[in-house]
């Protein structure tokens, strides 16, 4: 452009009664007729644009326990074109394969469903895009409808990240299907809108916004998960009853120990009824966060607590720690932190690590005894939250704030404070 920029641009007048003429008018010599609306030219001499317009989007959560049942046809969605056989590349995590793996594809050949299964063996270690490339590769000698044939990832949240950044990038964008088969995959991964894997040592450092048009989530997958990975997926259930609903909170204090026990399959009547409150309430929690900001245009985010340091610990302890077991570390550090500034009471501060301790979640990690690391992460989330720290705190049970003025001294003593508390018999460590 010239150095008249502001001349072609027009004045700001201007550019205000452009918008409102929109394609039928114009305003005095320096702005030219308006094409359409949404697309504005500032002068005769057009080399200058600005296009506005708007993506609209929509995506479905669906319960669907018994999917692979034959006579649900969830996974049929949507139809083949008329005349033609329906077809699916289908994304399965290794360990799924092995424990369902003769049911997925008994299903898909009961429906005649010329299909291919792309077996991942999916963890932290191997969140790449690497990983994502061989994906492609894949698909791309599989062939798909670019509507019609939504690719289809069943596991969990490491690998629906993997698959909807493949699904992102492939012919710049194809419809796909999340099956979470892990609770954190149920409540957290499958439901937002992010994809990403981990780059250059850090943890999602590439990756877009693409949520699935459609996530079925079938709760007797979590019958086959280690204990370990129930108490992982609670993480981020806890996350939720901490900054927005007391009542989950009271659920967890009560049911947790049960919900651990049975795996949210509901062996008792107390049981299904809780593990179905547990659910829904998580979900319907994270996903009233994330719909009036589902592309992160405010940074302030309070589905962000527990993720601030967290991010650093976990690539750090790789693979030590699981990634809601890093996030229940952050949560009991930030816990200590809101308790010393008066956020949250000694007695509520208590009942969160003993909910924690419950869950079978670590409250302390020995690599949070190195100060430079947390600094180190404190420094990466401020640029990650455009120079600001923007860091959640609980305000009593069931609410947040934001703060930007946490000191490293102030840091360093809240890590003092729960080192004791941490390390108290009954408290794990590296889980």
């Amino acid at each position: 452009m010239s150095g008249n920029n502001s001349a072609l641009l027009g004045r700001p007048s201007e550019r205000a009664q452009a918008a409102e003429y929109g394609a039928a008018g114009s305003v005095g010599d320096a702005v030219a007729a308006q094409p359409s609306a949404g697309l504005y030219a500032y002068s005769e001499r057009v080399d200058a644009w600005v296009v506005r317009t708007a993506k609209p989007v929509s995506y479905e959560v669906r319960v669907a326990d018994g999917l692979f049942d034959f006579e649900r046809t969830d996974l049929l969605e949507p139809a083949a074109a008329p005349g033609k056989r329906l077809r699916r590349f289908v994304v399965l995590d290794s360990d799924v394969d092995l424990l369902h793996g003769n049911r997925i594809r008994a299903y898909f050949d009961y429906h005649d469903v010329e299909h291919v299964i792309c077996v991942v063996p999916a963890d932290e270690t191997v969140k790449s895009f690497e990983t994502a490339a061989r994906i492609v590769e894949e698909l791309d000698a599989f062939g798909v409808d670019r509507r019609r044939e939504p690719l289809i990832v069943i596991g969990g949240g490491v690998l629906m990240d993997i698959v909807g950044l493949a699904s992102s990038l492939y012919r710049r964008g194809t419809p796909f299907i999340r099956v979470p088969t892990t609770l954190i995959g149920l409540v957290d991964a499958g439901v937002g809108a992010k994809t990403g894997v981990n780059f250059n040592g850090h943890k999602n450092r590439l990756g877009t916004y693409f949520p699935a048009d459609l996530t079925l989530l079938d709760r007797t997958f979590l019958a086959t998960l280690d204990r370990r990975h129930i108490g992982n997926g609670m993480a981020e259930i806890l996350k939720i009853a901490l900054i927005k609903d007391a009542r989950l909170f009271d659920v967890l204090e009560q049911y947790g120990p049960q919900l651990l026990n049975e795996k949210f399959q509901g062996e008792s009547e107390a049981g299904e009824d809780a593990a179905r409150e547990v659910v829904r309430r998580a979900i319907q929690g994270m996903l009233e966060e994330l719909q009036p900001n589902l592309w992160e245009a405010k940074l302030e985010r309070s589905v962000d607590y527990g993720h601030t340091f967290s991010p650093t610990v976990e690539m750090s302890a790789l693979p030590a720690l699981l990634h809601g077991e890093a996030v229940c570390v952050d949560m009991a550090l930030t816990t200590v932190l809101a308790r010393r500034r008066g956020l949250i009471g000694d007695a509520d501060a208590e009942r969160v690590h003993d909910v924690m301790r419950a869950l079978e979640l670590p409250v302390w990690d020995d690599l949070l005894d190195g100060p430079e690391l947390l600094t180190a992460a404190l420094r990466d989330t401020v640029r990650h939250r455009d120079g600001q720290q923007r860091l959640p705190l609980p305000v009593g049970i069931g609410d947040v704030t934001f703060v930007n003025d946490l000191t490293e001294q102030e840091l360093l003593d809240a890590v003092a404070e729960l080192r004791v508390a941490g390390r108290r018999v009954g408290g794990p460590q590296h889980v």
